[in-house]
C-alpha cells in the first residue's frame, strides 16, 4: 500500500520522483532543516536540493512551513467537530466566512448528509457556546451539529508519501 498510489503523475499532472518524495517527507518531520541537511539525508548535492525545494514551493506541493503547538499546554482543551448545513449555493462564502475564525483548524467540504465539516479548538465550553450560536445565526446555515472530542488519540496531518 501507499507506492502504487503515488506512482506516476499526482493530481496536479506533475510528476514527482523519489527525490522529491523523500525531501517532502524530509520536511514534514522537520521543516527548519537547512539545505544542507537535506541534501546529506538524501544524498543529492545542496544545489539540488535547494533547487528541488523551491521547484515544489512554485508548484504549490509545500505551502508553507508550520510547527506542531500542543493545544492543551495553551489552554484550548475542547476539541469540536461541527457538522453544517447550508442553504443552496451558498456553500462557498459560508466555508471561507467559517474559515476566518481564529478557533477554526480545518473546514472540509464534503458530502452526504451535512455540506460542511469544521474542526475547531476551544478554551471553554463558554468559547464553544459563542461559536456554535454565532455559526447558527449566519446567513444561509440552515443546520449545525456539534460532536467534542473526549479524547485525542492522533492528531497530525502528515502522512508519510511514496
Amino acid at each position: 500500500m501507499g507506492q502504487a498510489l503515488f506512482a506516476g503523475k499526482n493530481a496536479e499532472g506533475s510528476d514527482l520522483d523519489a527525490v522529491d518524495y523523500r525531501i517532502l517527507n524530509l520536511l514534514q518531520e522537520d521543516c527548519r532543516l537547512s539545505y544542507n541537511k537535506v541534501a546529506a539525508k538524501i544524498g543529492v548535492s545542496v544545489g539540488t536540493a535547494y533547487n528541488r525545494i523551491k521547484i515544489l514551493e512554485s508548484k504549490g506541493f509545500l505551502k508553507g512551513y508550520s510547527l506542531f503547538i500542543d493545544s492543551t499546554k495553551l489552554g484550548y482543551s475542547l476539541t469540536a467537530v461541527i457538522f453544517v448545513q447550508v442553504e443552496g449555493g451558498h456553500l462557498p462564502d459560508v466555508e471561507h466566512e467559517i474559515a476566518k475564525a481564529n478557533c477554526v483548524a480545518a473546514v472540509y467540504d464534503v458530502t452526504g448528509e451535512f455540506d460542511a465539516i469544521v474542526v475547531a479548538k476551544f478554551k471553554g465550553r463558554n468559547e464553544l457556546s459563542t461559536f456554535i450560536k454565532q455559526l447558527a445565526a449566519e446567513s444561509f446555515v440552515k443546520r449545525t451539529v456539534t460532536s467534542v472530542s473526549l479524547n485525542t488519540v492522533k492528531e497530525d496531518f502528515r502522512f508519510k508519501l511514496g
